[in-house]
């Protein structure tokens, strides 16, 4: 481990020099990647360091207890060895969780789609609270949130809609939420009282920068409507909204929220860029799947991930088979305990398959 940790401080050592070199520096994608690999090696520079003073430490401590006469002295080492020992093992559980592989994804912003699955009228009233409850956890992680597209439902809520998530490690939080949410309650449109079972989906996507993908823009067609919904005037009377039609894949992404149709047009491109990102993700996804068990979806859309039982007012993670029961809490964006608990289960997947 030490010698794994001694070889990613060297590379840190080593990134830091080529950032001052002015070569690279004229090469922005590479000074771009660069300095993103150094950030993300710092915490690991920072524990071979504090490792290696401890290191240091225990060894004159060893040595003060097997040549030093006076006892007092003697008491002294023995209380800073153990002292050491300890801070030792805790950092060695630190440095194993630190050396368990980044995916390089983690740290970018999240495309998240809400779409209403089963369900029918109910299943877009619940994509709605979906949608609700996620913008709610943002506000709480101070992410900023826009709307990129949606398709309001006829009794309320939304058949679809798309978000970008700004926000640090805004992905590596929400990849955890890809999958089928099922909601169990007595439908507002039920008059009788049974409870239903509903469902909507939910995908993250780690958004795609220029750097990860190269778009051409003469495979695109660019189409303009008039937007729909909440706007004010330019609603239905201006040519706001885009449609971009990605031509050799057949993706087709609109963008209706703003009212220029300029800033559409950017939010547009953002969102093609990720879904041709998508294409090759999924499938390192499903390479990682076969390595190993992952919390995070593998592209199937159908794989059912939560449940959400309003008369037992419970909420299940079927992944880990965790149960909470205060479901007017979690549907209000007090979610982080669910995805903590993931997050612990992937690394301790990680840690296995590391072992191995």
């Amino acid at each position: 481990m030490i010698d794994k940790l001694k070889s990613l401080y060297n590379r840190w050592l080593e990134i830091g020099e080529q950032l001052n070199d002015s070569t690279i520096i004229a090469d922005m994608k590479r000074y771009i990647k660069l300095s993103k690999d150094y950030k993300e090696l710092q915490p690991i520079a920072d524990a071979y360091k504090k490792y290696s003073n401890i290191i240091d430490n225990l060894v004159s401590s060893k040595e003060i207890l097997y040549n030093e006469k006076d006892e007092e002295f003697r008491n002294m080492a023995k209380a800073e060895f153990d002292l050491l020992t300890s801070e030792k093992e805790k950092l060695d559980e630190e440095i194993r969780v630190l050396l368990i592989p980044a995916d390089p994804t983690d740290d970018k912003n999240a495309v998240m789609e809400i779409r209403a699955g089963t369900g029918g009228d109910e299943a877009s009233i619940f994509a709605g609270d979906l949608y609700r409850m996620y913008t709610r956890f943002c506000e709480r992680k101070k992410w900023k949130v826009d709307l990129v597209d949606f398709a309001e439902g006829t009794a309320g809520g939304f058949k679809e809609i798309i978000i970008n998530v700004i926000g640090e490690g805004a992905y590596g939080i929400l990849k955890f939420e890809s999958g089928v949410h099922r909601v169990q309650r007595v439908p507002q449109t039920e008059t009788q009282g049974r409870i239903h079972t509903s469902a909507a989906s939910v995908v993250v996507l780690p958004e795609a920068d220029e750097f990860d993908v190269e778009l051409k823009m003469s495979d695109v067609r660019k189409d303009t409507f008039c937007s729909s919904g909440p706007g004010g005037q330019s609603v239905n009377t201006t040519y706001s909204a885009i449609r971009l039609t990605h031509i050799p894949t057949g993706i087709v992404v609109s963008c209706q929220d703003e009212k220029s149709q300029m800033k559409n047009f950017d939010k547009a491109v953002s969102v093609l860029r990720t879904r041709l990102y998508e294409q090759e993700y999924k499938k390192h996804l499903e390479e990682m799947s076969l390595k190993r068990k992952t919390m995070v979806s593998t592209g199937d859309r159908s794989a059912k991930i939560r449940t959400y039982n309003y008369p037992q007012s419970r909420v299940t993670d079927h992944r880990i088979g965790m149960t909470l029961y205060n479901l007017p809490i979690v549907m209000d964006g007090e979610i982080l305990g669910l995805i903590e608990a993931l997050q612990f289960a992937e690394n301790t997947e990680k840690l296995k398959e590391s072992v191995e």
